[in-house]
């Protein structure tokens, strides 16, 4: 509701009229403070939280129900009603409100409407969210599922007394972070609008949900609901994290720590795929906790130059297929002597010794390290599989 109110004010004050918004049966659900012309009809709507029966039928007859762009509707002075803009809040297909602008001292310009248009879609989501919310306003909900992705053990609790999760099941979270779009509100908004429309087919999961600046959280009850089913909700290509299941609610943070690094981690390394699941993620789970910093001295330098670059390729890939030169030589179509000759190479500039396991096992968990950290952008990187 608080952002429902937010962007009706701050339309209202862009737009120098008085705005309000109703719900599908015109009940009001926000309005701006008064300034310039008014009527009856916005004062008694105000007043009484919802429009009269004469004026409603009115504005039915004038179309505002089929509408599916803002529409002009006339004043009737006998019911004490100036001209209207009236902008049809609708997601996907459904109609979910209204929002009213008095169209007269003066009319409302064409720019003007069509900014009024432009805020229909974040309205839209607010109200589909409000509907969806079970026993909690939106922003309550909203405001709890935050504190409980930040430890708070009363937010568990508060979601479960109004009813938004079952107090007996598990709960799964699970990451959508876009793989390359940055951050905006348009961004934000088409996270919320994915989200808003899974939580309608995943009802019976007691799905909730929240979005951040750069990603989306989804939970559920008992098992993580199908990654395919998120992707296919997004209206952007994401990648997708999971985090293990937890047996209780209140423990839903340490899931979303697991499912937000396995989703940085998928983002980073390709070869991951789309989606990753935190207990799959083999050495990459241990080397997310490591700080990057810490490689071995020897790789610094071919990090810093990029014509360097083929070299380091080859050495993962070497290591990668645990040191098999018949196996890399096929994976990177490579003739052996150029194969070994490359290898020498690493040698010499990074001052190590391939024979020794343990500069083997240094080098491959730094170039591991080196993609987490974005310090290794392999070409592999820069193709989405």
């Amino acid at each position: 509701m608080a952002d429902l109110q937010r962007t009706v004010d701050e339309l209202a004050a862009r737009l120098g009229r008085p705005a309000l918004l109703e719900d599908r049966v015109q009940r009001v659900v926000a309005y701006s403070e008064q300034s310039g012309a008014m009527d009856d009809v916005r004062r008694d709507s105000i007043l009484r939280r919802h429009t009269v029966p004469e004026v409603r039928q009115w504005l039915r007859d004038a179309g505002i129900h089929e509408a599916t762009e803002p529409l002009r509707t006339p004043g009737a002075p006998h019911l004490g009603l100036l001209p209207r803009v009236c902008v049809p809040i609708r997601h996907a297909d459904a109609l979910l409100g209204f929002l009213w602008l008095i169209d007269a001292d003066p009319p409302m310009t064409d720019d003007g409407v069509a900014e009024a248009a432009a805020t229909a879609p974040g309205l839209a989501l607010a109200l589909f969210h409000e509907s969806l919310a079970s026993g909690l306003a939106s922003h309550r909900e909203l405001e709890a599922v935050t504190g409980l992705l930040l430890g708070e053990r009363d937010a568990a609790e508060q979601l479960i007394e109004a009813g938004a999760f079952p107090q007996a099941q598990p709960v799964s979270v699970q990451v959508a972070r876009p793989r390359t779009a940055e951050p905006d509100d348009a961004l934000r908004l088409a996270l919320e609008q994915g989200l808003l429309a899974l939580r309608r087919r995943l009802s019976g999961h007691h799905p909730l949900h929240l979005v951040r600046y750069d990603h989306a959280v989804l939970l559920t009850a008992g098992p993580p609901a199908p990654a395919d089913d998120l992707h296919a909700a997004m209206p952007v290509p994401v990648v997708v994290g999971i985090g293990r299941p937890r047996a209780a609610l209140a423990q839903a943070a340490g899931s979303y720590q697991e499912a937000r690094h396995a989703a940085e981690v998928v983002a980073r390394v390709p070869g991951l795929g789309r989606t990753a699941e935190w207990a799959r993620l083999g050495v990459y789970r241990m080397l997310t906790r490591v700080p990057d910093q810490e490689l071995h001295p020897g790789l610094e330098g071919l990090l810093a130059d990029a014509q360097y670059l083929p070299l380091l390729e080859t050495l993962e890939t070497y290591l990668d297929l645990a040191g098999s030169a018949v196996a890399t030589s096929r994976a990177l179509r490579l003739h052996r002597t150029s194969l070994y000759y490359r290898l020498q190479r690493v040698e010499e500039l990074a001052r190590t010794d391939l024979k020794d396991g343990g500069e083997r096992l240094a080098l491959h968990l730094s170039l591991k390290l080196a993609r987490l950290s974005g310090r290794y952008l392999p070409r592999d990187s820069h193709h989405s599989p």
